[in-house]
């Protein structure tokens, strides 16, 4: 395990090894404990592209936004209500089912190690390129500009999941060691901070043609995202319409393309693994009953409008006699032969980040405008929904039915909209309001007493 109270630097030889090595193979490979000095690593920026490359394969391998089953498209899909647990009984991922989370569970570990690691490479970058004397200008700042982007991205999943955390802006492990938690709103605040240099900073670079290494448009929206969360709806509003209007993007007229590689609706994604397919195919598809690991709740099969096109695009069913399971089924290639990326940002969300801002700045004509967007391209009729109560209803169901096994979108709207013990009490035994937090790891709170106390009901 590895946490951010034990941090020592492993970066230069992660840095130096990977070019040589590559990313898959690289994972194996047991590092020395050592001093960062910096300077040969970020002279070249081959070699900086190679550490990035790194940390975009790690989140797709490893994680948190990971497609993998400890990822949290499957982990909050099954917290919140969007997926049935099929695995072992007792396993990590029927806790999180059961909500019977363990600060012991080694899936919280990971989310709260591996993002802090990836903070840890991205705060490397930072120092070792502002040090830099070798690298020009518009070099500094588009590696300046990315990195600080990972580090805002990290945090703000991990204030998510567990509310209170520490903000890491350095290597130095004398300072790392003895952090404390921060309260959200300073969270929130700095990571927005971050978002805003980044802006800057990524203003003139140009974005890479697969939208597999994140541009300004993925920092604004992400920024509209934060905004949103933190009910800072002119903000949001302005940064969605940032995206929408400015970026190039396409929403397209068909579902059926909206996760394919080349979609006009992609911002950032990840591409997969040579001659591979995208870890969510391969955690999420199953071929016979009953499912080996999760399938869709019958809850969510059932809520969707008749006609809608993304029952028919993005679920996948299996029958066993009388029963019939489903399965996301969004990305659909196992195989080699893949032209699906795993996708952290798309356009359709930034309409429902409009839609929702508008409706509670009183613009109903405005996000109506922007729900029917998405409707439209499903195959359904314009919204009935007029007042600003019955729009944000609306748009909460819209978000449900666009965004499920994303993510976690569904347990963050659940979250932040107080909706949480409402829709989750009655069909999860095990809820207690407490979990709206998950538990801090119980061997962070071992190593570093100043992170203490953990979150409640743990």
């Amino acid at each position: 395990m590895i946490s951010i109270t034990i941090y020592r630097s492993k970066i230069v030889m992660f840095f130096l090894l990977f070019v040589t090595i590559g990313c898959d193979e690289f994972t194996a490979v047991d590092f020395p404990e050592m001093e960062l000095t910096g300077v040969a690593v970020f002279e070249d920026s081959a070699t900086v592209d190679a550490a990035f490359a790194s940390i975009y394969s790690k989140l797709r391998d490893d994680v948190l936004v990971t497609g993998k089953a400890h990822g949290i498209n499957t982990l909050l899909g099954l917290y919140a209500d969007e997926c049935d647990y099929y695995g072992v009984p007792g396993e990590n991922s029927d806790q999180f089912y059961r909500h019977v989370v363990l600060p012991s569970n080694w899936d919280i570990a990971a989310l709260w190690n591996g993002a802090y690691n990836l903070i840890y490479a991205a705060n490397s970058i930072i120092e070792g390129v502002t040090n830099s004397g070798k690298l020009s200008e518009s070099e500094k700042e588009r590696f300046l500009g990315e990195a600080l982007f990972v580090r805002a991205y990290m945090h703000y999943y991990l204030v998510s999941l567990f509310g209170d955390i520490p903000y890491i802006k350095t290597t130095d492990y004398t300072v790392n060691s003895k952090v404390s938690r921060m309260p959200e709103g300073e969270v929130f605040a700095l990571l927005i901070q971050d978002l805003q240099e980044a802006e800057v900073l990524l203003m003139s670079a140009n974005p890479r043609i697969e939208k597999t290494r994140p541009a300004v448009i993925a920092v604004r929206a992400l920024m509209a995202r934060a905004y949103l969360y933190n009910e800072a709806y002119a903000l949001a509003r302005e940064y969605s319409t940032k995206v929408i209007e400015n970026g190039g993007l396409d929403i397209g007229n068909s579902v059926a393309e909206v996760f394919n590689k080349s979609s006009t609706s992609t911002i950032w994604q990840l591409k997969p693994e040579q001659g591979s397919h995208t870890w969510e195919a391969f955690t999420f598809i199953f071929v016979s009953a009953p499912p080996p690991f999760v399938a869709l709740t019958s809850n969510l099969i059932d809520s969707f409008e008749v006609g809608d096109a993304r029952r028919e695009n993005w679920i996948g069913e299996v029958s066993s006699g009388d029963d019939v399971y489903y399965y996301p089924n969004k990305y659909k290639q196992v195989g080699s032969n893949n032209t699906e990326y795993s996708i952290l940002l798309r356009l359709a969300e930034q309409y429902l980040i409009r839609a929702e801002a508008s409706a509670h700045l009183g613009d109903n004509t405005a996000a109506v405008r922007d729900l029917n967007v998405v409707r439209l391209r499903a195959g359904l009729a314009p919204t009935e929904a007029t007042s600003r109560a019955e729009l944000l209803e609306a748009i909460a169901i819209e978000r449900r039915h666009e965004l499920f096994t994303e993510q976690g979108h569904r347990w963050f709207d659940l979250k932040r909209t107080g909706m949480a013990n409402i829709v989750l009490a009655p069909v999860k035994p095990g809820w207690r309001d407490t979990d709206v937090l998950l538990p801090l790891p119980e061997a962070e709170l071992l190593l570093n007493k100043n992170l203490e106390p953990q979150n409640p009901g743990y």
